[in-house]
């Protein structure tokens, strides 16, 4: 079993949430592994802020990118090298506030990549602004008086956004997590997990959570199906909170119709390219 150590100290607050994250992710690497995946073939993508230090923390290939543009830069990825497992670490404002444009449109292609969405719902590392999951009144750095706006819910987004895999875990139900990443990664086309994870330091919901949250059975659904599940939460302070996967399809991966495209017009392309530059 390979450890995934690597000689960064790691600066997370103590008791954080990412830290049953980055257990989780581990635990599903090494399942993979174990099961004849190429640890050289597992890129990892990560976006600005605290739960992107996880790559700082893997024995893996891994890519830092720019504040909300790690899943477009992710999808480059993939469309390069399908053979490459690509996972992307961001958090919900990365993902949901300057990302939000490439989220949806990689989904809606249904690229092979696996976007990993760490929803401490806000912007943990400058301290506590809000985001487009923080709850109605939420008061932070850059809303004293309480946020005046309703909550999106991401889940909902990404099935209108035709993702092929949607599902939700815990931070602190390591072992659920883990399952879920492992499937994600295997699952051909565009993977989203929302991780409940909560902000020690600022926003502190592990109670709310541990007395809101429950497994679902796995099962096939239909996009109907999905969203009533999806919507028992409204992201403020009502509803219980389903955990797993809530649905998942099979269909065509953007990169896949990518390569049928261009097959056998190789030459072409080059003509094209020789002429542009």
């Amino acid at each position: 079993m390979e450890n995934l150590e690597t000689y960064c100290s790691n600066t997370w607050c103590p008791g954080c949430g990412n830290f049953g994250v980055l257990a989780a992710v581990k635990k599903a690497v090494n399942s993979l592994l174990s099961q004849g995946a190429k640890k050289e073939n597992i890129v990892l993508v990560s976006d600005i802020g605290c739960s992107s230090k996880s790559t700082d923390y893997l024995d893996l290939n891994s890519f830092d990118s720019l504040h909300g543009r790690s899943i477009a830069t992710a999808l480059g990825v993939a469309l390069a090298n399908p053979e490459l497992k690509v996972v992307v670490f961001i958090g919900d404002g990365g993902a949901l506030n300057e990302g939000v444009a490439h989220l949806i449109h990689t989904a809606k292609r249904n690229s092979n990549v696996t976007v990993l969405m760490h929803n401490n719902r806000l912007f943990a590392l400058t301290t506590g602004q809000f985001t487009a999951v923080s709850p109605k009144g939420l008061k932070g750095k850059s809303t004293p008086e309480g946020v005046t706006e309703e909550p999106i819910n991401p889940l909902e987004l990404m099935l209108s956004a035709k993702a092929s895999f949607i599902a939700r875990s815990y931070s602190s139900k390591i072992d659920h997590l883990a399952s879920l990443i492992e499937k994600a990664i295997k699952h051909e086309g565009f993977s989203f997990i929302e991780i409940l994870q909560p902000c020690i330091s600022f926003f502190n919901n592990f109670q709310f959570y541990n007395e809101k949250v429950y497994e679902v059975e796995e099962k096939e659904r239909t996009k109907e199906e999905a969203r009533k599940l999806i919507e028992e939460w409204n992201y403020n302070g009502e509803g219980r909170i389903p955990l797993g996967l809530l649905y998942s399809e099979k269909r065509e991966t953007y990169e896949s119709s990518i390569n049928k495209l261009i097959k056998g017009k190789e030459p072409d392309i080059k003509k094209c390219l020789q002429a542009h530059f």
